[in-house]
Protein backbone atom coordinates (compact mmCIF):
# COMPACT_ATOMS: atom_id res chain seq x y z
CA UNK A 1 0.00 0.00 0.00
CA UNK A 2 2.88 2.01 0.13
CA UNK A 3 2.83 3.01 -3.28
CA UNK A 4 -0.35 4.44 -3.64
CA UNK A 5 -0.50 8.34 -3.76
CA UNK A 6 -1.63 9.98 -0.55
CA UNK A 7 -4.68 12.03 -1.71
CA UNK A 8 -5.58 13.33 1.94
CA UNK A 9 -4.97 16.68 0.23
CA UNK A 10 -7.47 15.93 -2.46
CA UNK A 11 -10.34 15.25 -0.58
CA UNK A 12 -9.94 18.04 1.55
CA UNK A 13 -9.85 20.25 -0.84
CA UNK A 14 -12.04 23.12 -1.03
CA UNK A 15 -13.50 23.58 -4.71
CA UNK A 16 -15.42 26.30 -3.84
CA UNK A 17 -12.02 28.64 -3.88
CA UNK A 18 -11.44 27.82 -7.70
CA UNK A 19 -12.71 30.64 -10.37
CA UNK A 20 -15.28 29.40 -12.75
CA UNK A 21 -13.87 29.75 -15.95
CA UNK A 22 -15.31 30.12 -19.44
CA UNK A 23 -13.28 27.46 -22.07
CA UNK A 24 -13.24 28.73 -25.27
CA UNK A 25 -11.70 27.22 -28.50
CA UNK A 26 -8.26 28.64 -29.60
CA UNK A 27 -7.88 26.84 -32.80
CA UNK A 28 -10.88 25.23 -33.79
CA UNK A 29 -11.03 22.54 -36.79
CA UNK A 30 -11.96 23.80 -40.05
CA UNK A 31 -14.80 21.38 -40.56
CA UNK A 32 -16.26 23.37 -42.86
CA UNK A 33 -13.24 23.81 -45.56
CA UNK A 34 -12.35 20.45 -45.54
CA UNK A 35 -15.93 19.50 -46.82
CA UNK A 36 -15.83 21.94 -49.20
CA UNK A 37 -12.58 21.08 -50.88
CA UNK A 38 -13.75 16.77 -50.32
CA UNK A 39 -16.41 18.25 -52.43
CA UNK A 40 -14.15 19.49 -55.11
CA UNK A 41 -11.94 17.16 -55.59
Amino acid sequence: MSDKPDISEVTSFDKSKLKKTETQEKNPLPTKEIEQEKQAS
